[in-house]
């Protein structure tokens, strides 16, 4: 049996036919940045290494920090769509929805018609937990 192939599949290395890349990357070449970076930093030259850089030009290369906007987390403003706290929500979870038959029978209504009959005594999937009772405007 042929060693590099037992070497590859030890470290879980593909051989370059086998994988979905084309090309060698040595073929491609390298092409360096436009002009050398830093180079009009302080610190380039052995002089200004051996005398260090002055506090005020360390100070004037500090970036400041920036302060996160309002609204950027969950729950942290009420007045947004989509937070934890939603005014247009229902307080109270509704409960489970059940057809007058109670599901049994066959289904001859043109219209659906269900009475809210509580929640459920078990853990309820996360589409019921998401449906509240939200109140009618009107009743305002």
């Amino acid at each position: 049996m042929d060693d590099d192939i037992e070497d590859n599949a030890d470290t879980g290395v593909l051989d370059p036919e086998d994988t979905l890349e084309d090309g060698d990357p040595y073929d491609e070449g390298y092409s360096p940045p436009e002009r050398p970076l830093e180079v009009d930093e302080f610190g380039t030259t052995p002089e200004e290494g051996r005398e260090g850089e002055s506090w005020e030009g360390r100070l004037a290369r500090e970036l400041p920090d920036v302060q996160p906007e309002e609204g950027d987390d969950l729950g942290d403003t009420e007045d947004t769509d989509g937070e934890l706290i939603d005014d247009e929500l229902g307080e109270f979870r509704a409960g489970r929805l059940v057809a007058a038959d109670e599901g049994s029978g066959e289904d001859t209504d043109e219209e659906l018609y269900a009475s809210d009959v509580g929640i459920d005594g078990g853990a309820a999937s996360a589409e019921e937990a998401a449906v509240h009772v939200v109140d009618d405007p009107e009743d305002y």
